[in-house]
């Protein structure tokens, strides 16, 4: 029996992992708290758990150690702390001290050293000890009484191993885990090891021989270069495991009871928190006591709820909404997917003044009776209505034959505007961030896990104070969000493009695409058979059967093997990923098959069995959702399944289109694409004249970009130079450096950086334009596109190179791609509404990037192509004209 539990928190370690997991956060000040906010939202959630009565984070201290003076190069080549790092440790320290946490660093020795002794005090001391790290050099100090709680997943996911988890788990004990280490040495701390061998071969051996001192008192047993790699490098192993070993005896003066975990500074770690603008952190401060508390803790809602369950009610309902003019909409769904779930009730409220919840459980109405009374509400345009994430009503509705109208406001469409880097659009997260208030989100309601509830087990009370706090939210962030939009110069792209095209991707999903199942079976068996010869050829050329989906087993085939030159390693040993196969496909004819094989097996698994469990069994159609709030430049993604990314590269990837079909014989698919989009948005944004003038011309612009950069007339133009300039044009639209452009072209870098620099001296005011708008978004921290969507770029502001130049390549890119959505969403929205004012039977089914597909009934097919060429062509103004290419199948790979 243990007399506490003693907690100790590898600081530097958790304090990389978060950085480098969270995307580089920074205060309005220019301070980077990525690193320091990941820290504390894992600090919090292992203690909330764990719950220990002791508890020490120890840090390494900038020195050199003992490790050093035995051996010079240790963790040489060690890429140094980025300073967006850097300045993030006095932070986290300043903050650990008034948590009033024990905090240890000592000359000469690693936080690891110091974990260690500290975990053999706490052993003696009859302590329980977990050790949190990200670091598996900890496994060795596993015990009876002491575990090690491994960071997984960035910073969401954790694992805990005792002894018997890591024996269970590795074969090894946790003393065997420095011999492992001493014998494949490690490439982040520089140790080298024995060379040759990895965590497969150490493993083997020391299950056999038991430690280093074992296998090398047995050496004669083992056989072949495994022998001669150990013989030879005896020494360098044996240095190896001394470097691997965390000391346990570092002398520490270390009294208990100052470790023992007490009552934090709230005051300090609240002033802190709020300058690092951690309010989300605020509430694990409880802070009843202090004089922040009105400040520092939500507020609840207060409401006047009332609850309907006779129909004679609603009538009085109708005309409250009518006299109003204004309808807030939220229905309360047990379920995942709209299509499929179960609808229990709806609130409703109009502009001011109650909540009216229509329940369809406990009382006598039901969900066909709400239809009935209130349809001419829902489609009459002139009632407006408010929601949050009110695509989901649209899909709701439009299973009882109801078309939403009069949309004007969305609360999460419109926070996305304003902030297209957050990770969380929730209700329950804006109404705190906006009104300070505090409601229940839907996980704290009904639970997680196996104790999870349903609304529908809950009280009829329950239900109705969810759904109306829902609607009194959204009743009052609409004020504040469509000022900052008004702001922020965002009114059109909020109310003409994002609000209207709410209702455009909500008939879309809910009409879908059409999938020939007999088709996708026979595709499938096609690719059966391909993987079946791909895999006995690969066979073949490996002189044996192995796991071809097996990394490690396919690294000793091709490096131990056949001996091809090791190209890059990775930390569990050799990488086979589908760069190094390229680059051995000259080599060895077995890359190229891996390489088909890999891509074969793909389609297979995401196209063809995917697709086959997401075909709704009723409609026999895909109904993809379309997400509005998932990318930064504005693009539209697509989930369950990825329409967006069926891959047309290759032939095969390819014929997975021609599974997609319209709905039956009356109808064919019009495919209609916008030509370079994001050239022209290019040319119409730098307003360069030689590239606006291949567009005014209809000149084929990679050609005429070739015989610019070239220095050649037209007429000698080659394919091999239009397919150069062609990766130069998209090149410099997405940032492209040298090294990148040699890569994707298999020339060298110089040759790159000449195609680069003539075609910006050419087009030098493409190249103008590409410092002024890295100079804007360093100036602002935003870039803007045409209709003055925002991305926000905190990392022009790094220190780092890395991050700065990635934040360069964004600042290009945005204002081209994020206009070139913007583009596209408008013409969606035009298309979509010219369909419905016709009255044609036609449908909008699908938006990929830059094509609209229109299922079109035979005998509209002129009217569409006409309409489609209108509409997209003229969707917005810019300095060079649109073009949009039109295609006419039987299926989606007939349009292409």
């Amino acid at each position: 029996m243990t007399k506490g539990r003693f907690m100790i928190i590898d600081g530097n370690s958790l304090l990389h992992r978060a950085f480098h997991a969270l995307p580089p956060l920074m205060t309005k000040d220019g301070v980077y708290t990525n690193g320091v906010y990941g820290f504390l939202t894992m600090f919090y959630k292992v203690t909330d758990e764990y719950k220990p009565d002791y508890i020490s984070v120890v840090f390494d201290k900038k020195t050199l150690t003992f490790r050093h003076k035995e051996y010079e190069d240790y963790k040489a080549g060690r890429a140094k702390t980025p300073n967006e790092l850097s300045m993030q440790f006095p932070i986290l320290k300043e903050i650990i001290d008034n948590m009033n946490i024990h905090r240890v660093e000592a000359e000469g020795f690693e936080a690891d050293d110091l974990a260690g002794t500290l975990a053999r005090i706490g052993e003696e001391n009859e302590l329980e000890v977990v050790l949190v790290t990200g670091d598996k050099d900890y496994l060795q100090l596993a015990g009876d009484t002491t575990k090690v709680l491994l960071t997984r997943k960035g910073i969401s996911t954790m694992e805990i191993y005792d002894k018997e988890a890591i024996i269970e788990r590795y074969e090894l004990t946790p003393q065997q885990f420095i011999d492992l280490k001493g014998l494949m040495g490690d490439q982040s701390d520089n140790i080298p090891g024995v060379p040759g061998v990895g965590e497969k071969t150490g493993i083997k051996l020391l299950k056999e021989y038991k430690s280093i001192e074992g296998i090398y008192n047995n050496l004669d047993e083992i056989k072949g270069k495994l022998k001669e790699r150990l013989a030879e490098n005896r020494n360098q192993a044996l240095m190896s495991r001394r470097l691997s070993e965390i000391i346990t005896t570092v002398p520490l003066e270390v009294n208990l009871d100052k470790l023992l975990w007490s009552e934090p500074n709230k005051e300090e770690l609240y002033n802190i928190y709020k300058k690092l603008e951690f309010n989300s952190l605020l509430g694990k401060l409880d802070l009843e006591s202090t004089t922040h508390k009105k400040e520092a803790t939500t507020e609840k809602l207060t409401v006047e709820n009332i609850i309907l369950k006779e129909k004679a009610q609603l009538e009085n309902i109708i005309k409250i909404i009518q006299d109003s003019k204004t309808m807030i909409l939220k229905f309360l769904v047990d379920g995942d997917y709209p299509l499929k779930d179960a609808i229990l009730g709806v609130g409703v409220k109009p502009s001011i003044g109650t909540n009216y919840y229509i329940d369809f459980i406990d009382g006598n109405i039901t969900i066909e009776d709400f239809i009935d009374l209130f349809k001419k509400i829902l489609e009459n345009e002139e009632i407006n209505k408010l929601g949050h994430d009110i695509k989901q009503e649209i899909l709701i509705l439009l299973r009882y034959g109801v078309d939403l109208r009069g949309i004007v406001f969305d609360s999460m469409i419109g926070q996305y505007l304003l902030n297209p880097s957050q990770n969380d659009y929730r209700l329950e997260n804006l109404s705190k961030h906006y009104l300070n208030i505090d409601i229940d989100s839907k996980e704290a309601l009904l639970g997680t896990g196996k104790n999870k509830k349903t609304f529908g087990q809950l009280l009829v009370t329950e239900r109705i104070s969810y759904i109306s706090n829902q609607l009194e939210i959204i009743c009052k962030i609409k004020e504040p969000i469509e000022n900052a939009i008004s702001e922020q110069n965002m009114e059109r792209l909020f109310y003409d493009v994002e609000i209207a095209l709410i209702s455009v991707l909500g008939n879309m999903e809910f009409s879908g695409f059409t999938v020939d199942g007999e088709k996708l079976k026979e595709l499938g068996k096609e690719f059966d058979i391909k993987i079946e010869s791909l895999t006995k050829s690969i066979y073949e050329f490996a002189g044996g059967e192995f796991n071809i989906n097996s990394p490690k087993q396919l690294g000793e085939i091709l490096f131990e093997k056949l001996e091809l030159p090791v190209i890059k390693k990775t930390k569990t040993g050799y990488s086979t990923d589908a760069e190094v196969l390229e680059k051995l496909e000259e080599m060895h004819p077995i890359a190229e098959k891996i390489l088909e094989y890999r891509q074969i097996v793909k389609l297979k698994s995401t196209y063809v069995d995917g697709l086959i469990s997401v075909i709704d069994k009723k409609t026999g159609k895909v109904h993809s959702s379309f997400n509005q709030t998932i990318t930064t430049t504005g693009r539209i993604s697509s989930t369950e399944p990825n329409l967006q990314n069926i891959p047309i590269r290759t032939e095969e990837g390819r014929k997975i289109r021609k599974v997609f079909v319209p709905s039956n014989d009356d109808y064919v698919l019009v495919d209609a694409d916008y030509s370079q989009i994001e050239l022209r948005v290019l040319a119409s944004i730098s307003d360069d004249p030689k590239l606006k003038e291949a567009f005014f011309t209809g000149e084929d612009v990679h050609s005429k970009t070739a015989s610019q950069v070239f220095g050649v007339s037209l007429q000698e133009v080659t394919p091999l130079m239009r397919s150069r300039a062609k990766a130069v044009n998209f090149g410099i639209v997405y940032g492209i450096s040298d090294y990148g452009l040699a890569r994707d072209l298999k020339i060298t870098r110089k040759e790159a950086k000449t195609y680069i620099d003539n075609y910006l001296k050419n087009y030098n005011m493409v190249k103008e334009y590409m410092i002024s708008i890295v100079e804007e978004g360093k100036r602002k921290g935003y870039v803007e596109t045409i209709l003055h969507r925002r991305r926000y770029l905190p990392e022009l502001a790094s220190r780092n190179f890395n991050i700065r130049s990635f934040g360069e390549r964004m600042a290009l890119n945005t204002p081209i791609q994020g206009s070139a959505a913007d583009i596209i969403k408008l013409a969606m929205v035009n298309v979509y509404n010219e369909l419905k004012k016709r009255k044609l039977k036609s449908k909008l089914i699908l938006q990929v990037h830059d094509e609209l597909i229109v299922e079109t009934h035979k005998e509209e097919v002129e009217e569409v192509k006409a309409l489609l060429k209108d509409l997209m062509e003229n969707a917005i103004a810019l300095n060079v004209p649109l073009k949009v290419d039109m295609e006419i199948g039987d299926s989606w790979y007939d349009t292409k």
